[in-house]
């Protein structure tokens, strides 16, 4: 394990922007904290973690995808993907470091999404442990540590020094560029001590989710609860922009008379015109597309996916959701009918 004082902190921050573009969490201005491109002046945020999370960086809210050009019957295809450079994320919380883990079953299976696999292969990800978990923190459901978090370098911080432990290949070699000294380790050991004793502590330690595993699909799926829970759900999709985890998309082409330039944009489950078609929408009342949402992630996902839920606890849904429903009350009420 590795150390540099919290005062060297833009001087390793320098040193890393010197080789790679370099993402960090700074406060936006606005009480809020985003993934930001580190140039001289912009400073580590404190907050506990991003609004949205490291996704972005590998699976932009918008991309374009490429151009056509249409002549007659003749059709020219245009790339213009941008060549992804190299770029290390620093940051990085245990819950989203977490969320790659789904994000890759999703965009890393055949067919592999060759946008998404050239970003991964490309980022580096530098984790870095809590301190100060929040109320609304339950990534332990899932058997997260928030004070050991995975990543290709894992960083803890407390007020003299940050430590540093490369964990990949690709972190040694990141690593060996830059000055940092030697060290036992044994201030990580204390404060992941003293955080996983705030852990234990937090109203949502204990929660668990193992029951929907051994339940059947339809009795989940048809359970009296989801008509009252999703009565009061606006459908403004603001709980999928800031889920780390959600990967629905759409794909829209703009004709600007000279050629035709098609996008990838985010897109929510619940939302009314998701998945539109000729016919309408498969899931034409709120409630179907609340009930898609969450059967998904406790359900559809692990189903799939050797028993991994389509969630990491980072509680961002808890804070933002306007009307204060998230995946927390749901599971809590449809387990009073396991």
């Amino acid at each position: 394990m590795k150390k540099i004082a919290i005062s060297q902190l833009n001087t390793l921050f320098a040193a890393i922007a010197a080789r790679k573009a370099l993402y960090i969490p700074a406060d936006d201005g606005a009480g809020a904290a985003k993934f930001t491109l580190w140039a001289e002046g912009v400073q580590l945020s404190d907050k506990l973690n991003t609004v949205r999370s490291a996704k972005d960086l590998f699976f932009p809210q918008v991309e374009q995808l490429v151009n056509f050009k249409m002549e007659g019957t003749k059709l020219e295809i245009i790339e213009n993907r941008d060549a992804t450079e190299p770029f290390v994320v620093f940051g990085v919380r245990a819950c989203d470091a977490a969320s790659f883990d789904i994000l890759d079953r999703v965009f890393l299976s055949d067919p592999v999404d060759t946008f998404y696999q050239t970003r991964r292969e490309n980022g580096v990800v530098i984790t870095l442990a809590c301190s100060r978990p929040a109320e609304t923190c339950f990534c332990g459901t899932f058997g997260i540590d928030a004070t050991n978090p995975a990543g290709d370098i894992t960083c803890w911080m407390d007020g003299e020094n940050l430590y540093w432990r490369a964990n990949t290949e690709k972190g040694e070699a990141l690593t060996a560029t830059l000055d940092l000294t030697d060290c036992d380790g044994s201030a990580v050991t204390a404060q992941q001590e003293a955080v996983r004793e705030i852990l234990r502590k937090l109203p949502l330690n204990g929660l668990d989710f193992s029951d929907f595993k051994d339940q059947k699909l339809m009795d989940v799926f048809n359970s009296p609860k989801w008509a009252a829970l999703s009565e009061s759900c606006l459908g403004c999709g603001t709980c999928t922009f800031v889920c780390p985890t959600c990967q629905c998309y759409d794909v829209q082409d703009f004709d600007n008379g000279r050629e035709v330039r098609r996008f990838r944009c985010w897109d929510s489950c619940m939302y009314s015109d998701f998945t539109m078609m000729a016919h309408g929408t498969n899931r034409p009342t709120q409630k179907e597309r609340f009930r898609q949402r969450f059967m998904h992630k406790l359900v559809y996902f692990p189903n799939n996916n050797d028993g991994i839920f389509g969630c990491v606890g980072c509680g961002r849904c808890l804070q933002k959701c306007p009307i204060h429903m998230n995946i927390v009350k749901v599971a809590k009420a449809l387990k009073e009918d396991m």
